[in-house]
């Protein structure tokens, strides 16, 4: 259900909750100081380690695989983790593929770079299609989360790769129950996890006068679907960013009151 600022009424704002971690710089502290507002910042997800003893139960050997997909940063930090933890040392002519860029140069932490077999992407799995298809009598292990790796995981299935999926952490909703007595004019949101979150702590959530901000399309869609109202949205044509998203609202509910 989209806002419709045609009838809104653009009450003043004076308080925002980011859903996520507090940044050291950040636009945010601008729109902050400029429109005199309370902004805070909490982390609605969190990610917690699958410890050693539970991962032994998925009967997953690490050696037994010639090839790793990382998906991300996290990924290679829970990977090497339970390498370490399970006394587990992969083979030196182990090939790794890696979505993007960042992710490969972050690898660098834990292999001696230019002796292993590194594949790097630019953004998605397609990217790394014709490397897969290289090496596709490889067997591939896919690190992730509970939450998986919906579109790596169907590339490799349509494309008959030997693959298997390993869970290594878990993405699950923080303890909010700090907030129960606190109220924000607009609370941000950037994943539809957020919205899990909310609900996980604040079953009975009512949306009054609060107004939502919401980025991007997945999290838009598990907004409409608890049936809440969407005030501001980004990105969009017209906004690239969240910040400007919320600016432009600021213009309207507090443009009496600009300093």
């Amino acid at each position: 259900m989209s806002a419709n600022h045609s009838i809104e009424k653009f009450k003043k704002v004076q308080s925002i909750l980011i859903s996520q971690p507090k940044p050291e710089r950040s636009p945010y502290y601008d729109l902050e100081k400029k429109w005199g507002l309370k902004i805070d910042f909490r982390k609605f997800i969190q990610v917690e380690p699958v410890s050693a003893k539970e991962f032994r139960k998925s009967r997953i050997r690490l050696p037994e695989y010639t090839a790793i997909i990382f998906t991300s940063k996290v990924s290679i930090d829970h990977f090497f983790r339970l390498c370490e933890e399970m006394r587990v040392t992969m083979a030196a002519d182990t090939r790794y593929f890696c979505l993007t860029e960042i992710i490969a140069n972050y690898l660098q932490k834990f292999i001696v770079y230019r002796k292993r077999k590194v594949t790097v992407g630019k953004r998605t799995i397609l990217d790394l299609k014709t490397g897969l298809n290289k090496h596709k009598k490889e067997k591939f292990l896919l690190p992730c989360s509970n939450l998986g790796a919906k579109e790596v995981s169907a590339f490799l299935t349509e494309n008959n790769f030997d693959w298997t999926e390993a869970v290594m952490h878990k993405t699950v909703p923080s303890d909010l129950s700090d907030l129960s007595d606190v109220t924000y004019d607009i609370l941000v949101f950037f994943s539809p996890l957020g919205i899990h979150s909310l609900y996980e702590n604040f079953p009975e959530f009512k949306q009054n006068e609060t107004r939502l901000a919401i980025w991007g399309s997945s999290t838009k869609q598990a907004v409409e679907d608890h049936g809440l109202n969407i005030n501001i949205y980004a990105p969009s044509p017209e906004f690239k960013s969240m910040t400007m998203a919320i600016e432009d609202y600021l213009q309207k509910s507090n443009k009496d009151n600009e300093e």
